[in-house]
């Protein structure tokens, strides 16, 4: 029996409550328990216009933090692609789990991949970085802003109101349906968003339950996050930025690739770098990746959006 019973906040989705799922599953072998609180955040609410078009930061984050900080929930689940770089006062990521496959999925009715559809089919992202991955390829392609759950851009494509739609594969296996996928994107030429993949626990640092919680942080997640995360501070750029790239942490070597893509794909600025870490891990990933991240700034400067 759970010693402890949290309250773990989370955005009600299906795919955010298999998220709440899996960390509930991970809290409960450090004997604790959690009671799921959805909250709806801005991003939920506002359905009706790109992501891109609605401006700010921390759109499926901030009614969270802020229940946080008024103690109606003593931690909070994320999709770590979803959290701004700097954090409010008194708040910490206190763990992130081991990080899903941060690739993107094809799915279509219509061919294997995307060099398969049709001149003009219509491809349905919300994502200003997919769309202009999708541009890239295929200028040829009509792009379709589609918000929605996982299940409802399926939905969409499954009517016929799109050819294709491009997911992340983390969130079709989370939900159990990585079946769906059609083919998934290779990382050489679809590198994802920026921290993708990621599920983070979001406590007071004040917590007293905190220090426990910490003993879930992933070691090699959190090299890579702290990687990309300043890459991502570096740039300064906004939702409405194409910015991808990852990092990976093999054998001690850390590799940092990331580019901002121009909105039409008519162009593309990218950086990769990589370091043999040495002594503490944690500075010197946020190092490598505020090194890339300044070093591809002046060359992609036209396309970071503010």
């Amino acid at each position: 029996m759970p010693k402890s019973i949290l309250r773990l906040g989370t955005r009600g989705s299906p795919l955010a409550l298999a998220q709440a799922s899996i960390v509930r599953e991970a809290l409960s072998r450090l004997d604790i328990g959690c009671e799921l609180v959805p909250v709806k955040t801005s991003g939920d609410r506002i359905q009706d216009r790109p992501l891109a078009a609605v401006g700010g930061k921390g759109l499926f984050t901030k009614e969270l933090e802020d229940a946080l900080l008024r103690n109606d929930i003593d931690m909070a689940v994320h999709s770590m692609k979803d959290v701004p770089v700097v954090l409010p006062p008194g708040l910490e990521i206190a763990a992130l789990l081991p990080r899903e496959d941060i690739r993107d999925a094809f799915v279509s009715h219509h061919g294997a991949c995307l060099a398969d559809l049709a001149s003009g089919a219509r491809v349905g992202t919300s994502s200003v970085r997919r769309q202009a991955q999708v541009a890239r390829a295929r200028a040829d392609l009509e792009i379709v802003s589609l918000r929605g759950n996982v299940d409802t851009r399926l939905a969409k494509l499954d009517c016929g109101e799109v050819d294709a739609v491009i997911l992340a594969f983390a969130g079709l296996k989370r939900l159990g349906i990585e079946s769906r996928a059609t083919s998934v994107l290779p990382l050489a030429e679809w590198p994802p968003a920026l921290s993708q993949g990621a599920i983070g626990i979001e406590m007071r640092s004040n917590s007293e339950h905190a220090s426990v919680v910490r003993n879930l942080n992933d070691g090699t997640a959190a090299i890579c996050l702290t990687c990309e995360r300043a890459f991502q501070a570096a740039l300064d750029g906004s939702c409405m930025s194409p910015i991808a790239g990852f990092a990976q942490f093999v054998g001690g070597i850390l590799r940092m690739r990331g580019e901002v893509i121009a909105p039409d794909g008519s162009g593309a600025a990218e950086v990769t770098l990589e370091r043999v870490l040495s002594g503490d891990a944690s500075s010197e990933a946020a190092a490598l990746g505020m090194e890339a991240g300044l070093k591809l700034k002046p060359r992609a400067e036209q396309w970071l959006a503010r």
